[in-house]
């Protein structure tokens, strides 16, 4: 009797049924931007949606250049903690799933790749290059290796190529993916992820299923108002380009007053990208860079300096603008581009400024300090004609330039005679024609 319990055990595995999970309602997402507060926010809406729609599947539409860590782990506690699956789909084809993306990419359930698209270089930008200078950034990757080759094992795929990603910032193509088994398949359309999804095998919170697809039905979920704001102003070149032009228009305010509007409007720019700052990754050291090359730029137009001012305005600009979200919760950094040609802006800018001051200067010494702004010699036209108290002369408004000047005269002229200025009396500001 012993014996035939024994070969029933044995045997019963072969006749055990997989535990199915129907799926025919689908939740879509998409994010198309970095990782961010507003990402999540989104996300959490997203998962909770899908229970009460009565979604049995999560599609994620993923498209991102990095973002930040700490919003990167909240997601994927999201999704573990979750009872409905989640399926990751990088797209369209030229999108990537880099740094935070790929560790995202990591926890989905089920992974797929449209062909023209990447993944990887997920090595912290603050830790990159040489980790052996300290052990802080010794335990900050290999926290990261530890998590995203932990989930890609869970997962069923290919640990060590996923720890590549964080320790040498690999990045692999969608095909190179499938082959090293990173991905679970190729899509590119929303057929080819609902067969991709038909017939395959997960794991959810430790129970195994099988997923059966029949013609799903497919429910959006976009973000609402406020997260499309903050998600845009989240934007670290929007934000550094926002911050910019607020300082620029504040700075010609104080030197140039205009009624507070270069003011108004640069305050304004300041707190858009005070909303942005407040979700990213802020360096205080690199924007007290950026605040330290204006307060030179300033210094340089009221002290002689050779333009050594100017100079270590634009090094203290573009370091700045260099480690400006370099922190330890960052897998973002500004686009080259984007400093290069803020900076090549202003460097332009300063040098029209500059020979402007120059050839100013130049035209002076050619002529007497006080024949450069006299009117002596201009011709205007006659606009009025004023009431005179003294006999013989006449006194007359007159137009030099868009400019209405007082003007006296001994002889007498008509409104629209063309007059001559032969002379000035600067103690009653008055002309001589």
């Amino acid at each position: 009797m012993r014996i035939i319990f024994l070969f029933l055990f044995l045997i019963s595995p072969l006749f055990a049924q997989d535990k199915i999970y129907e799926v025919d309602k689908i939740l879509q997402m998409e994010i198309n931007s970095s990782i961010n507060p507003a990402i999540l926010s989104y996300l959490k809406e997203g998962f909770k949606a899908a229970k009460d729609k009565g979604a049995q599947l999560i599609l994620i539409k993923l498209n991102t250049p990095g973002g930040l860590v700490s919003t990167t782990k909240d997601i994927l506690t999201l999704m573990g903690g979750s009872d409905i699956p989640t399926v990751i789909w990088i797209t369209p084809e030229g999108a990537s799933a880099t740094s935070a993306g790929a560790l995202i990419a990591s926890g989905a359930h089920i992974l797929l790749m449209a062909e023209g698209t990447n993944m990887g270089s997920a090595t912290p930008i603050e830790i990159t290059g040489d980790i052996k200078k300290g052990d802080m950034k010794k335990k900050a990757m290999n926290s990261l290796i530890g998590l995203i080759q932990s989930l890609a094992e869970s997962r069923g795929r290919n640990p060590e190529a996923f720890g590549e990603m964080v320790k040498n910032a690999t990045t692999y193509k969608s095909l190179e993916a499938l082959e090293k088994k990173l991905i679970d398949g190729l899509a590119n359309k929303e057929k080819d992820v609902f067969d991709a999804i038909n017939n395959k095998m997960i794991t959810i919170r430790g129970t195994t299923y099988k997923l059966v697809t029949n013609n799903p039905v497919l429910i959006l979920f976009e973000m609402d108002a406020g997260q499309k704001l903050l998600n845009i102003f989240a934007n670290p070149s929007l934000a550094y380009i926002l911050f910019l032009i607020g300082a620029a228009l504040i700075y010609f305010e104080l030197q140039a007053p205009g009624g507070f509007i270069a003011g108004s409007v640069g305050a304004i720019f300041l707190i858009l990208a005070a909303i942005g700052f407040q979700v990213l990754p802020l360096n205080f050291g690199g924007i007290g860079l950026i605040v330290l090359s204006f307060i030179l730029f300033i210094l340089e137009a009221y002290i002689t300096s050779y333009g050594i001012f100017t100079l270590a305005g634009i090094s203290s600009l573009v370091a700045g603008s260099l480690f400006l979200f370099r922190t330890d919760d960052a897998y973002i950094e500004l686009s080259t581009s984007v400093i290069a040609s803020v900076v090549g802006a202003i460097v332009i800018f300063i040098g029209l400024i500059g020979y402007f001051l120059y050839w100013d200067i130049g035209h002076k010494k050619k002529k007497k300090h006080d024949d450069y702004y006299t009117l002596k010699g201009k011709h205007g036209t006659v606009t009025t004609e004023l009431e005179s108290h003294e006999e013989g002369i006449h006194v007359y408004q007159i137009k030099i330039s868009g400019e209405i000047w007082k003007a006296k005269s001994k002889h007498l002229h008509k409104i629209g005679d063309i007059v001559e200025v032969i002379g000035e009396n600067k103690e009653e500001i008055y002309l001589e024609i």
